[in-house]
């Protein structure tokens, strides 16, 4: 199964090793490919949050793969456990699902086009977070799910 990470912005520098590593990790178990998407407006000083959405949910809209079953985060989404990602990355599979894309806002969150075109929106946490740290979690719970998948030693939460 492929599974497409679309983000607003480019990876922190500080966080970026550490997406490297959970990102080689969750290949083990997947088909990973991350897109960075440039955000914001051009001299986006003083542009409504709206039209910062609009613009970026546009350049989203145009990288999301075809016939992708789309997951939008936001923290308006429904929670999902660890065990819960793993189980529904399998139900996926026997679905014949072929690719699953998640897809990260930037500042100002998802536009309304995103979260129309999604198949379900998932929440990471109730807390805010930086994109960056999004996709931080959201790699490192790729990765959680194959290891579960294949009951290997990683995830020590209750099954």
């Amino acid at each position: 199964m492929k599974i497409s990470i679309l983000a607003i912005g480019k990876c922190d520098p500080l966080l970026a090793r550490a997406l490297e590593h959970y990102e080689t990790s969750a290949k083990h178990y997947w088909q990973i490919r991350v897109q960075e998407i440039t955000g914001g407006v051009s001299g986006w000083k003083g542009v409504p949050p709206d039209e910062v959405r609009k613009k970026e949910s546009e350049r989203i809209m145009a990288k999301l793969p075809d016939r992708a079953e789309v997951i939008a985060l936001s923290r308006a989404g429904k929670e999902m456990s660890s065990v819960g990602l793993s189980e529904y990355f399998q139900r996926c599979a026997v679905g014949s699902v072929s690719s699953i894309a998640f897809v990260i806002g930037g500042a100002f969150g998802l536009g309304k086009v995103v979260l129309r075109r999604a198949d379900r929106v998932m929440a990471l946490s109730s807390f805010t977070v930086t994109h960056g740290f999004a996709r931080l979690i959201l790699m490192e719970q790729i990765y959680r799910a194959g290891t579960i998948m294949r009951n290997e030693p990683y995830h020590k939460g209750n099954l």
